[in-house]
């Protein structure tokens, strides 16, 4: 009737072209147990990295290698670009917008060229991580191939 009992919900959209893979089969064990969050990862076949969700750039990790959107309703979404490529201290990486910016889902953040972090010997499997502040469920769609900008993911507030 005034929607007391709605439980509201946030799409998570796809940051870049790719495979979809469960977070559990990543190689990696801060990944695949979970310990940064839960979520999914692609492998991706673009290097445009966009914003899954409307929200503020809260941070954009000094080498370019992750950020994380955040948004008023508690959710927080971090998307972190291969694997070990901290270590490339931001070679192969273009910052697009500046930390602090409001951005739309869709909003180009990142520019990352894929081949020259396959020549580091790097894993270019893509985490994309959600937490919140508040008590929530991951719905996660069950599709291989995605787009950018297509839903992947829905948050359910409890």
């Amino acid at each position: 009737m005034f929607g007391f009992f709605k439980k509201s919900k946030q799409v998570i959209i796809s940051p870049m072209d790719g495979n979809l893979i469960a977070l559990e089969e990543v190689p990696d064990e801060v990944f695949s147990k979970g310990l940064s969050g839960d979520g999914m990862a692609i492998e991706p076949i673009s290097g445009t990295v966009v914003a899954p969700i409307d929200g503020v750039v809260s941070r954009i990790f000094p080498t370019n290698h992750a950020f994380l959107i955040s948004k008023k309703n508690g959710i927080e979404v971090m998307v972190h670009i291969g694997l070990d490529t901290v270590e490339l201290k931001g070679e192969g990486f273009e910052r697009l917008v500046k930390e602090g910016a409001k951005v739309n889902a869709g909003t180009p953040i990142i520019s990352v060229d894929l081949e020259y972090l396959q020549s580091r010997g790097k894993e270019i499997v893509t985490p994309i991580l959600i937490n919140s502040e508040k008590s929530i469920e991951i719905e996660k769609h069950k599709i291989d191939t995605i787009r950018e900008g297509e839903s992947f993911m829905e948050v359910k507030f409890l």
